[in-house]
């Protein structure tokens, strides 16, 4: 499966010729300036929750491709009053089949408020099953005894989870949730785009080594092979 890390917690995986993405927040990442969001092409878009820094370039990308967003009951409102039709609202708990293959809306231990002040619904995260892989992105959240729930659902061959602190869970609280969902590949996303959540990629790294877990970090705009 084809990963393609776009900055912040977006990024993109291809999945049955499917490009999806998620959380696109790229025109005012200040270390995605090389990113194009013109260029970006997408089949779905997936919110996990409505801050800015996970929507903010979903309209403008959702209304060029004409794609689907999945997102809970209220960014699927608030979307349809923003000119995006092309929606499909989902929440915690609830599973869908969707033509690349079955996704999962899970708890994710958060906020929710959208770009102009009005109420974002619950955070989520999500799971998908597909005949070409299955994989966890939990979103924005804290480490949470929920995530002992993922493995029952489904194995993971890898889990997008932030490591940033400040806003989420840091590295340590990081390995524990791989712990939790018996995982032990990560993506990790959701760091060193503001002051608040900087990490040391290095010794990020080497803690999860050291709990016999890769922690892999692409660089912005690289795509990766899981």
């Amino acid at each position: 499966m084809k990963l393609t890390y776009y900055g912040h917690s977006c990024f993109a995986v291809e999945i049955g010729g499917k490009k999806i993405l998620f959380d696109p927040f790229i025109t005012y990442n200040p270390l995605a300036k090389e990113v194009d969001p013109g260029s970006i092409e997408a089949d779905y878009i997936f919110l996990s929750h409505g801050h800015v820094d996970h929507i903010a370039d979903c309209v403008s990308i959702a209304q060029r491709t004409a794609c689907k967003v999945v997102a809970n009951w209220e960014i699927h409102e608030w979307l349809n009053k923003e000119g995006v039709s092309n929606t499909h609202p989902m929440n915690t708990g609830g599973k869908w089949n969707f033509d690349f293959g079955m996704v999962k809306c899970v708890v994710a231990q958060h906020s929710s408020g959208l770009p102009d002040g009005s109420y974002g619904g619950n955070p989520m995260g999500f799971i998908f099953t597909s005949t070409e892989g299955k994989f966890y992105y939990s979103g924005d959240t804290a480490l949470t005894l929920d995530m002992q729930l993922i493995p029952s659902w489904a194995e993971q061959d890898f889990a997008v989870l932030p490591i940033g602190d400040n806003f989420t869970m840091d590295v340590a609280d990081a390995v524990r949730a791989a712990d939790f969902i018996e995982c032990s590949t990560i993506v990790g996303v959701h760091y060193n785009t503001f002051g608040f959540i900087q990490v040391n990629e290095e010794e990020a790294k080497q803690t999860f080594a050291k709990a016999g877990k890769k922690l892999l970090l692409p660089s912005i705009g690289e795509t990766i092979e899981i």
